[in-house]
């Protein structure tokens, strides 16, 4: 789709500005990453045009003096909690996060396991890393935090926890998702260096919300609206206010660490660098924003989106109610409702006007495609047919699989895989189209345009099966779907 954002603009103005920072302090910075250092689609999703790597692509061009931190919480262990883009838990993601950075010759110092109480699930994954050889920290839960801060400031709080051992001046601090403890392991750490006898300093790299932008603009509700199991809610920064007279935008758990590190600033160095928890942070992504309008439509289209996959890890008993009624209450102060993602009500159209389920794509262009239910195909897969002949100037009274193909398909998953559903499914129709392609020129021309759906929007009006949201997330597409189980 059109870009709203410089991505080129913003890569080299937010590498200068950090690394002005790190001149800033002495012998070592903690750096929180907050969001994701790659695959940042949230970012990408509500800022058109801001490539999901950047925050990575920044942080190689200072790997020689940079290692890494990778945090997870006891509690997402326990509860085995999912990223929802990649579809795997917080402990694997830990894993496959560290061989990415790995990869590409960025070193992993060691992993800290927060909120630690002696669960028995972060014990075993403890265990599992140091048996893998991956050198493994515990952080305890701090009874009164973040509010207590002599006992936070002391050596029953902050000094109980594991001295993390680093040996490069910056040290990144991130974690596969929200609400990890990444903050508070920096601030643990800048206990503990001074401890040490080592002058640390510290400075946060969080993408949203973005400081310099209205606070109920669509880009910062949508940030709301992703962290709606955490209750994070955006607020004028009352420090920065006060401080400089001007408004800046910060969320709760910023604001309320804020007394925190202001105390621990001033019990190690006698003095706060930072007035303000909007000081702390290095964003630049507001001044690189270049298509305002552009960039709100994507962030009230990611609010629907939020609405509607709460809506369906609700019905599969993932989220509370709770998580669902934020969203809508974020809708309603944005002034919006379902009926603003164009694909919602085409799909639900068709299905008024057929009477089966049924499912639409709005197109780069603005086009509109749907497609229903049939004996032989489920919605979404129909619906890939559909798209790819109507992009490479296919008649739609074309058919690209010829019946007596998907009839023996439909035998083998019912008998031989004891499946209940005979439709294809979005994977068994890109196969047969491949196996078609080689002797008939029109799958050959269909498959040739799936590059063109990525950015595309589809709403089905059933769940979408694990399936054919594997394949819409290869294929770049944004998703939503009713949260209505197959009958």
């Amino acid at each position: 789709m059109t870009n709203g954002f410089d991505n080129g603009k913003y890569l080299s103005i937010q590498s200068s500005h950090i690394k002005e920072r790190i001149a800033q302090f002495g012998d070592k910075l903690y750096l929180e990453f907050g969001g994701k250092l790659f695959d940042d689609h949230h970012a990408s999703r509500v800022l058109p045009g801001f490539q999901p790597d950047s925050k990575l692509r920044m942080l190689m061009q200072l790997s020689d003096c940079a290692e890494i931190i990778i945090v997870i919480s006891a509690l997402d262990i326990e509860k085995n909690k999912v990223r929802s883009d990649l579809g795997i838990t917080y402990d694997m993601d830990v894993l496959r996060l560290r061989d990415e950075f790995m990869n590409r010759g960025l070193l992993v110092g060691s992993v800290v396991v927060t909120h630690f109480n002696g669960q028995a699930s972060a014990v075993a994954f403890r265990n599992k890393l140091e048996h893998m050889g991956i050198t493994t920290y515990v952080h305890y839960t701090i009874d009164g935090y973040p509010n207590n801060v002599a006992l936070i400031d002391s050596d029953d709080g902050f000094g109980r926890n594991d001295y993390v051992k680093t040996t490069r001046p910056l040290v990144v601090v991130t974690a596969p998702g929200p609400g990890s403890g990444k903050m508070a392991v920096c601030l643990s750490q800048l206990y503990q260096e001074h401890k040490h006898g080592i002058k640390a300093g510290y400075a946060k790299f969080e993408t949203f919300p973005i400081w310099n932008l209205p606070l109920n603009h669509p880009v910062n509700i949508a940030y709301e609206a992703a962290t709606a199991d955490l209750d994070d809610v955006n607020m004028i920064d009352p420090f920065h206010l006060e401080a400089y007279g001007k408004t800046s935008v910060n969320y709760n758990r910023d604001i309320e660490i804020f007394p925190v590190l202001d105390a621990l600033f001033k019990g190690i160095y006698g003095q706060n660098p930072y007035k303000s928890p909007t000081d702390m942070g290095v964003n630049m992504a507001g001044f690189c924003i270049e298509d305002d309008g552009i960039c709100r439509k994507a962030a009230l289209d990611e609010v629907i989106r939020r609405y509607y996959n709460a809506l369906g890890e609700m019905a599969g008993g993932e989220c509370n109610e709770s998580e669902v009624n934020k969203i809508a209450m974020l809708m309603n102060k944005a002034g919006i409702t379902t009926a603003n993602r164009r694909t919602t009500v085409a799909a639900k159209q068709r299905k008024d006007e057929t009477g089966v389920h049924a499912a639409a794509i709005e197109l780069a262009d603005g086009t509109i495609i749907t497609a229903k239910t049939t004996a032989l195909l489920g919605p979404c897969a129909a619906l890939l047919l559909n798209a790819t002949k109507h992009l490479a100037g296919i008649p739609h009274d074309i058919k690209l699989i010829p019946q007596n193909m998907i009839e023996p398909i439909q035998t083998t998953k019912l008998s031989y895989l004891h499946g209940k559903n005979p439709r294809l499914h979005t994977d068994e129709v890109l196969v047969a189209l491949s196996m078609l392609s080689i002797h008939d020129d029109n799958c050959r021309r269909a498959l040739e345009k799936l590059p063109e759906l990525r950015g595309c929007q589809v709403h089905c009006t059933v769940l979408l099966s694990e399936v054919d949201r594997k394949i819409f997330k290869k294929l770049g597409v944004g998703f939503t779907c009713d949260p209505v189980k197959k009958g």
